[in-house]
């Protein structure tokens, strides 16, 4: 019996891996809005009518993520006959000014593309900005601890350091953050406080905040 099993096992084996019967017929693209399906299946580069087993999903899903707004790209073999991309597309948190455009940043500061910011993603003025750019990483981390209700208050956020982050509100008013130490205190401190007059908060110390 264990002759003729392993037998049936190779047999199965070879019909997945040369049988037309369980080849590519068709591709499923998920997750993208911005970037288009024809590049995705461009990159992918998986022939109609090869077979499932011999597609390396690995490589595919490499090629897929060359694409400078994929921040991470899946393939998968959807038997029989099909083959499914997953994408997550990169989505802009902050932008940096250039002379030639308006350069927009993902959450780990990975630069993608030029153009428009969108509604609600304030600048970044930091003295290099970039993903392996320790101020820029202290930016976006104060960022993504800040409530909704004053995350779309912040016109521009600056660092000059990892201690020294700044947020700039759209009226005009400065938020002295310090170090992206204690965030969540300072960012439960910071709506309070601005409902006080003043020009400049500093939170840098959460507990004794102070109002100019």
């Amino acid at each position: 019996m264990a002759p003729l099993a392993i037998v049936l096992v190779v047999g199965i084996a070879l019909t997945a891996w040369l049988s037309p019967v369980l080849s590519v017929r068709g591709t499923e693209v998920l997750g993208a809005t911005t970037v288009s399906e024809e590049q995705i299946l461009s990159l992918l580069a998986v022939p109609t009518g090869q077979p499932l087993m011999r597609v390396d999903t690995g490589a595919a899903a490499a090629r897929v993520a060359t694409i400078p707004k994929v921040a991470s790209a899946r393939v998968q073999r959807m038997y029989p006959s099909t083959i499914r991309v997953t994408v997550t597309e990169r989505v802009p948190v902050v932008f940096v000014d250039s002379p030639e455009g308006a350069h927009l940043l993902d959450e780990k500061g990975v630069d993608f593309e030029m153009g428009v910011p969108p509604p609600g993603v304030p600048r970044l003025v930091t003295p290099t900005p970039g993903w392996n750019d320790e101020p820029t990483l202290a930016a976006l981390e104060v960022l993504s601890v800040l409530p909704p209700d004053l995350r779309f208050q912040v016109g521009e956020v600056a660092a000059r350091s990892i201690s020294s982050v700044t947020l700039t509100l759209l009226d005009g008013r400065v938020v002295n953050w310090g170090g992206v130490e204690h965030s969540d205190r300072k960012a439960a401190v910071t709506l309070p406080l601005l409902t006080q007059p003043g020009q400049t908060y500093d939170v840098s110390s959460p507990d004794l905040p102070t109002v100019r």
